[in-house]
């Protein structure tokens, strides 16, 4: 069984043999609700691929003390996945996070779609992105990461086109789509980004602002609209069935 995960705001300077402490929340949870205890060996990241692995040699309510004896960089991945999200209600944003996390994405950007029924504006947009951050980082604890997604601040359309124009493989999720996304071939390096828009689908006008930005840029690929299959899923669940299904297709699965 893999060891457990925390989040620390820095490994800069640790080396085996160095005493490192975690306090509050994160504490909190290794020792209230993981239940960790003197001697058990545990791992230690700080989301940008520094993991340390050590043993607990104290604790307290909220004091978590580890011993290290191995500290480790671990190489991002390739190529590189970015999920455009549009926002979608309720919850299902947080599950989508969580579940794009866990399946291994690097970067994820909200995006506010013509027809997202929620908006994020002011004080709401701040809360919002940072619920956004707390799950990402909480599920990729769960799944064992060394690198965390980059949690972006909300993006408008034209934003959106800007990443598809850049990418080395530009995609839109679209039901009317003809491709089917598993007849695309993934590089081995460079970037994926990946649009998933609202439960209303993406507008004509937005699909030919995305695809004519994309297309507009030479160094950018053509941007690809694809399906997955005959089926229709939510939009909270449909970026994480892509990215893995993209995922499996490349070294990062292999």
């Amino acid at each position: 069984m893999s060891l457990p995960v925390h989040w620390v705001p820095s490994l800069l300077g640790v080396d085996a043999g160095a005493l490192v402490e975690l306090t509050g929340e994160e504490a909190h949870h290794a020792v209230a609700v993981r239940r960790l205890r003197v001697g058990e060996p545990v791992a230690l990241t700080d989301g940008a691929g520094s993991r340390a692995l050590g043993d607990v040699e104290a604790t307290g309510k909220r004091l978590l003390a580890v011993r290290v004896h191995q500290v480790e960089q671990v190489a991002a991945a390739q190529p590189s996945f970015t999920v455009v999200q549009a926002l979608p209600k309720g919850e299902r944003g947080e599950l989508a996070v969580e579940l794009l996390t866990e399946v291994g994405v690097d970067r994820i950007v909200p995006w506010a779609a013509q027809r997202c029924v929620v908006q994020w504006r002011g004080e709401r947009a701040t809360k919002s992105q940072g619920r956004w951050v707390a799950t990402s980082r909480e599920a990729a604890k769960q799944a064992r990461r060394a690198w965390f997604p980059q949690v972006d601040t909300l993006a408008d359309t034209a934003q959106v086109g800007e990443l598809l124009a850049g990418a080395d493989l530009a995609l839109i999720l679209h039901e009317e789509a003809t491709t089917p996304l598993a007849r695309l071939q993934v590089p081995a390096q460079g970037s994926v980004v990946l649009v998933v828009g609202p439960e209303g689908g993406i507008g004509p006008e937005e699909l030919a602002v995305l695809t004519g930005l994309a297309g507009s840029d030479p160094a950018g690929g053509r941007v690809h609209t694809v399906r997955l299959g005959a089926e229709v899923l939510r939009t909270s669940t449909a970026g994480a069935v892509a990215a893995g299904a993209l995922m499996a297709r490349t070294d990062r699965w292999g």
